[in-house]
């Protein structure tokens, strides 16, 4: 049995022996129950971790659509195909810039 306090902002740190065992990772979702007087952590299932994080995407806008046919929404994808590979190629750019200039 492991010790473990609570900070001012209501967080405890798992020690990480039961991390690992219990397979919790960082970024992972625990599901908080109290019972009986007792608070209980369970690790989240993936299907309920990935449904958190879309409707989080949801929440903050990153969204596409609605579309009001599939070549519209075809028409979306390869648009923003084409702004990362731009982004991508700026990158790349940038990249043998700062190697050349240290070549200097």
């Amino acid at each position: 049995m492991s010790l473990v306090r609570v900070n001012t902002k209501g967080e405890v740190t798992l020690p990480s022996l039961v991390r690992k065992r219990a397979g919790v990772g960082v970024g992972d979702l625990l599901e908080v129950k109290l019972e009986s007087g007792k608070i209980t952590l369970t690790p989240a299932s993936f299907v309920e971790q990935r449904l958190d994080e879309g409707l989080d995407d949801i929440r903050n806008g990153r969204t596409y659509g609605p579309f009001s046919s599939a070549d519209e929404l075809i028409e979306s994808l390869e648009g923003n195909l084409k702004k990362r590979a731009e982004k991508e190629a700026n990158v790349h750019r940038e990249f043998g810039q700062v190697v050349a200039e240290k070549e200097n």
